[in-house]
C-alpha cells in the first residue's frame, strides 16, 4: 500500500519573554520516527528553529555553546487580555512568511500534526493550524501535547480536527485508522519505550544538543505539578540503552550537549543513574549533560555526586521550591530543609562550585508571602546553593488548582493566557509584582555572591 505524506509542527511562542533551555519537540519526534519506521514519508517544521530560512535579514539568534540561545523575537500587539501590563509581548520563532513559504513549496499531505506545550502557548498552535487550513483545507490537522491534555475543552476552539490527549503515542493507532485509513501494525506500548526508533532529530534543520528521556512519569505527587496527569505512570528505560543512545548521536552525528527532559533521574538510583554514569564513564565521551528540569535532592549521596561529577553533568539544577517546612509537607513533601544541606556538601565536595548547584525556589504559589521567598533565597545561599526563582504558573487539573482559582485576581478557569507564569497569576498583597521584581534583584544578588 503506497505510504502516506505526514507533516508535523512544532508551533511558535507566544509569550512576554523565551529563552531556548535545551528546548526540543521531542514528542513529535518520537511520533515522526515511529510513522517512518511504518513506511510514511515525515516532514517536521519547527517554527522554533534558530535557522531563519534564506533571505531573511535578522540573521540567525545568538546561541551558546551548550546547546541553548536566544530564539528570533519579534514584538507583536499583547492581546486584549494583557492591555494593562506593563510587558512587551513577543512572537518567538521563525517569521510567519517563512512559514506560509514552506507550506507553499510541498504537496498536500495527508494528515498534519500540531504540538503543543505550555496552556498559555497556545496562540502559536492556533496561528499553525490556521495558516494550514489556508493552504490545505482538505487535510486532516491534529492537535496534541500538554495544552490539548490539560485543557481539551478550550482546544476545542483552535481549528483542529481531532484532539489528542495524553500520550501521541498511545493514540497513533487509533488516529492512523481514522485519518489514513490503515493501522500501524504492531506498536511497543509505552512501558517497552527501548523498542521505539531513537526520536527523528535528523528531521529538524539544526541541533546543538539532543534531548534524553531515561523514564516517563514521577513517583512524586506535588500538587502543583502535572507529571502524574500527563504521565500516569512510573515507567523507565534500560540505562544500557540509554547510553548507547547518546553513544549513538555523538558517534554518528557529532552532539556534545545533552539535555535529560526526565522528572525523576535520582530517584532509586541504583535502577538508573548509578548504572547509566558508570557506563558513561566507562565509554569516555567528551559530552556534557545537562538537567534543567530539576533533580532530587533527597537522592544525593556522596557517590551519587561524584558520579554526576566524573559523568560530565555540568549543568545541575534541583527543585526544592521552599524552606517553609510546612508548605514542605503540603505541597508534596518531596525534601526537607537538612538535605538540601547534606546535598550541596557532597556536590561541592565532588568538585562543583557554589554557581554551579542551581536550586529552584517556587515563587507566587497561593497564599505565598514576599517573606518566606526571601527566607528561601537566604537559606539556600547560605548553603552554598545558587538559589533561581520559578515562577508559579496554575496548572488545570493539580491538587493546586482550585487553591490557586480561588485566590487569582485573574479568570485562570476562562482563560489559559492568565497560566502565564509572568504574570504571577496568584499574587496578591502578601506578595505583589513589585516584591516579587525586589526578590529577583535579591536572588541576582545573592548569586554573584556565589
Amino acid at each position: 500500500m503506497k505510504s502516506k505524506t505526514i507533516l508535523m509542527i512544532n508551533p511558535w511562542i507566544y509569550d512576554f519573554a523565551a529563552y531556548d533551555f535545551w528546548n526540543k519537540p521531542l514528542g513529535l519526534l518520537i511520533i515522526a520516527a515511529i510513522l517512518r519506521r511504518k513506511g510514511h514519508h515525515v516532514t517536521v517544521i519547527d517554527c522554533l528553529s534558530p535557522l531563519t530560512g534564506p533571505g531573511f535579514p535578522g540573521g540567525s539568534p545568538k546561541r551558546t555553546g551548550l546547546g541553548t540561545g536566544r530564539f528570533l523575537k519579534t514584538h507583536i500587539p499583547k492581546p486584549d487580555y494583557f492591555h494593562a501590563f506593563p510587558r512587551k509581548f513577543s512572537r518567538y520563532g521563525m517569521p510567519p512568511v517563512i512559514f506560509r513559504k514552506v507550506l507553499s513549496s510541498m504537496p498536500q499531505p495527508d494528515l498534519v500534526l500540531v504540538g503543543s506545550m505550555m496552556t498559555y502557548w497556545y496562540p502559536g498552535a492556533f496561528e499553525a493550524i490556521r495558516q494550514v487550513k489556508r493552504f490545505f483545507p482538505a487535510t486532516p490537522v491534529a492537535l496534541g501535547g500538554n495544552y490539548v491534555t490539560l485543557c481539551r475543552e478550550h482546544a476545542a476552539l483552535s481549528g483542529a480536527d481531532i484532539l489528542v490527549e495524553g500520550p501521541g503515542e498511545s493514540a497513533l493507532p487509533h488516529l492512523c485508522r481514522e485519518t489514513l485509513g490503515r493501522d500501524l501494525d504492531f506498536l511497543p506500548g509505552l512501558e517497552e519505550y527501548d523498542a521505539y526508533p531513537y526520536p527523528a532529530f535528523d528531521l529538524l534543520p539544526w541541533n546543538d544538543q539532543i534531548p534524553i528521556l531515561t523514564s516517563r512519569g514521577c513517583p512524586f505527587n506535588c500538587t502543583y505539578c502535572a507529571s502524574r496527569i500527563l504521565n500516569p505512570r512510573f515507567i523507565r528505560r534500560n540505562p544500557y540503552r540509554v547510553a548507547e543512545e547518546i553513544d549513538f548521536w555523538y558517534n554518528q552525528h557529532g552532539i556534545l550537549n545533552f539535555s535529560f527532559y526526565d522528572d525523576a533521574l535520582l530517584i532509586r538510583p541504583e535502577e538508573m543513574f548509578i548504572p547509566l554514569a558508570k557506563e558513561l564513564i566507562k565509554r569516555d565521551l567528551p559530552c556534557r549533560f545537562h538537567c534543567p528540569n530539576g533533580l532530587h535532592l533527597k537522592e544525593v549521596t556522596g557517590k551519587i555526586a561524584k558520579l554526576l561529577y566524573r559523568a560530565g553533568f555540568q549543568t545541575i539544577r534541583f527543585g526544592f521550591e521552599t524552606s517553609d517546612a510546612r508548605r514542605q509537607l503540603e505541597t508534596g513533601g518531596k525534601v526537607k530543609n537538612n538535605e538540601l544541606e547534606r546535598a550541596v556538601a557532597h556536590l561541592r565536595e565532588a568538585g562543583y562550585r557554589n554557581r554551579d548547584i542551581g536550586v529552584y525556589l517556587l515563587c507566587g504559589l497561593p497564599n505565598q508571602t514576599a517573606g518566606e521567598v526571601r527566607r528561601s533565597i537566604d537559606y539556600v545561599s547560605a548553603t552554598g546553593g545558587r538559589p533561581i526563582i520559578a515562577e508559579y504558573s496554575p496548572i488545570p487539573g493539580t491538587a493546586l488548582w482550585e487553591e490557586a482559582v480561588a485566590v487569582s485576581p485573574f479568570a485562570l478557569e476562562k482563560e489559559p493566557l492568565y497560566h502565564n507564569n509572568t504574570l504571577l497569576p496568584c499574587r496578591s498583597e502578601k506578595l505583589n509584582y513589585s516584591a516579587y521584581r525586589s526578590l529577583k534583584t535579591l536572588t541576582r544578588q545573592r548569586s554573584q555572591e556565589g
